[in-house]
């Protein structure tokens, strides 16, 4: 198997005074880094789709950090108020994945709703270069730690089912499985709308020693009905302290099918969200319902087709076996013990 760091593992890097960003809408098929030389340049990357899963984590605190770079000429209180400005503008980018939420919070936290809450602009830089990087360690330490968890539950040999991207999830399992000699098989969806499974997922696959099998989201019954995979694993955008997983749309349908197979359904999110005790407390994201209307760039829908695009679903806590944190694995009745 191979060693080598994935790509899209470091797909969100600084070039002088701009941020890079991997553009997943063209990867592998293309190598492009998209170009931001500020905040809102992040802001809009991450709107219109040019990274997803855990890449807008990242694109968020280095967003943060251009956006303290901005103000460095800024004093007291004005630094300030403009980066939480930045902050927000990040945060309305994708409501339902907590990711960008929680990391420009804890950047907050740490320099302009903290102890520099009245530095001027100049001394806010540093400071937020700081949070930045350790909130971007700690995320990947706490995937590391999920992803030893996650191989856990895997036995030598498993043929694995994925939806959509894991991203960080699913790279620090695959890690661990392999510090563990286990032989692992993957099958993946190909993720409509924008094909995450088939272009990120399965991609990164090959690049870690693989050959995983595609299938289409509409074959996931039918390829667990007949035994293509022992267990469905998905990372979680949300997940409620009452244990519903909010993922990719298909997820729900891939617990439905792997509880009709009998095959175990794992989730994996880093931890719990504290601000969501139920479903009802998370927002759906719809997106334009044009998108869903063309497969990489080129039209799929006849003209007069109207798209209908909830670009995530929740899946009930019974149809979830288990739940894997950072902390552990949990059963979804109890993964709040994860906070």
């Amino acid at each position: 198997m191979s060693t080598r760091t994935p790509l899209m593992d470091d797909s969100v890097r600084f070039a002088g005074d701009a941020v890079e960003i991997l553009d997943r809408r063209v990867y592998p098929f293309e190598v492009r880094w998209e170009r931001c030389a500020t905040s809102e340049d992040v802001a809009v990357a991450i709107e219109r789709m040019v990274t997803q899963s855990s890449g807008p984590l990242f694109a968020t605190t280095a967003g943060m950090v251009l956006a303290a770079r901005e103000a460095r000429h800024e004093p007291p209180g004005a630094a300030a108020a403009r980066l939480r400005a930045a902050g927000d503008r990040l945060i309305a980018t994708r409501p339902t994945n907590n990711h960008i939420r929680d990391a420009v919070a804890a950047l907050l936290a740490a320099t302009a709703d903290g102890p520099l809450a009245n530095a001027s602009g100049s001394d806010l830089v540093p400071a937020v270069e700081a949070a930045a990087a350790e909130h971007d360690a700690g995320y990947r330490a706490h995937s590391a730690a999920l992803g030893a968890h996650t191989a856990g539950l895997l036995p030598d040999g498993a043929r694995v089912l994925t939806h959509c991207w894991a991203d960080a999830y699913l790279i620090g399992t695959v890690r661990a499985a392999q510090d563990a000699g286990k032989r692992l098989e993957f099958v993946c969806t190909e993720t409509r709308p924008y094909l995450q499974g088939a272009r990120l997922t399965a991609a990164t696959l090959v690049e870690m020693g693989y050959r995983p099998t595609l299938i289409t989201d509409g074959m996931v019954a039918a390829a667990l009905a007949d035994g293509l995979a022992d267990v469905a694993l998905t990372a979680a955008d949300r997940v409620t302290l009452d244990g519903h997983v909010i993922n990719k749309v298909g997820t729900l349908g891939v617990a439905l099918a792997a509880r009709h197979a009998g095959v175990p359904f794992y989730a994996m999110v880093s931890a719990p969200d504290p601000q969501a005790p139920t479903a009802a407390d998370v927002a759906i994201e719809h997106r334009d319902g044009d998108e869903v209307l063309h497969v990489l760039g080129a039209r799929s829908a006849a003209e007069g087709v109207t798209g209908y695009y909830p670009a995530f679903d929740t899946t009930p806590p019974h149809l979830v076996t288990r739940i894997v944190t950072a902390r552990g694995v949990y059963r979804p009745e109890h993964v709040k013990e994860a906070v």
